[in-house]
C-alpha cells in the first residue's frame, strides 16, 4: 500500500475529552488491499495484541515542522501492515495526551475506510525513533514491565 493513500490526524487530545487520545487514519486506496493487509491468512482481522506501533522521524526531531513515518507492524512476523506520513508534533501530542489519561498511556488507532466500519485498535505502546533509528524513550509510550 502506498503512503499517499493515507492521511493522519491526532484527535481527542484534551484530557477533558471523554474519548481516548486517537490517531485517526483516513484510507482512500483500494478497499480490498487494506482489508487483506489487516487480515490473517484465515481471513480474521489482526487483533491489537498482534500489532506494534512506531514513529520514525525523517528530519531532526527537534525541528518544529519535523515529519516522519508512523507504522503498524505485525508483532509476530514483523510485516509492515501500513505506513503513513505524519507530523512529529501530532505524534508527540498523542503521546502526551495518552500519558495524561492513564498511567499506562493507552491510545486508539482508528482506520477509516471508504466502505465499511472503521477498524479500531486500542494500543498502549508507541515507540518513537529519531532519523538515525535511535529510540527516543522520553517521547515514547512504553508500558511498565516492558524491556527494550
Amino acid at each position: 500500500m502506498r503512503r499517499d493513500h493515507f492521511t493522519v490526524a491526532a484527535e481527542s487530545l484534551d484530557p477533558a475529552d471523554a474519548d481516548s487520545p486517537t490517531l485517526d487514519i483516513e484510507y482512500d486506496g483500494p478497499e480490498e488491499t487494506l482489508t487483506a493487509q489487516l487480515s490473517e491468512d484465515s481471513g480474521e482481522q489482526i487483533t491489537a495484541s498482534e500489532i506494534d506501533a512506531a514513529f520514525r522521524y525523517q528530519d531532526d526531531h527537534e525541528a518544529d515542522d519535523a515529519m516522519g513515518v508512523c507504522s503498524l507492524t505485525h508483532r509476530v512476523t514483523g510485516e509492515y501492515l501500513l505506513e503513513v506520513n505524519a507530523a512529529g508534533e501530532d505524534i508527540l501530542d498523542l503521546v502526551a495526551a495518552a500519558r495524561e489519561e492513564t498511567d499506562e498511556g493507552s491510545y486508539r488507532v482508528r482506520i477509516h475506510r471508504s466502505d465499511g466500519e472503521p477498524i479500531v485498535y486500542d494500543l498502549d505502546a508507541l515507540l518513537v525513533y529519531d532519523a538515525e533509528g535511535n529510540l527516543l524513550r522520553q517521547h515514547s509510550l512504553i508500558p511498565s514491565g516492558v524491556e527494550l
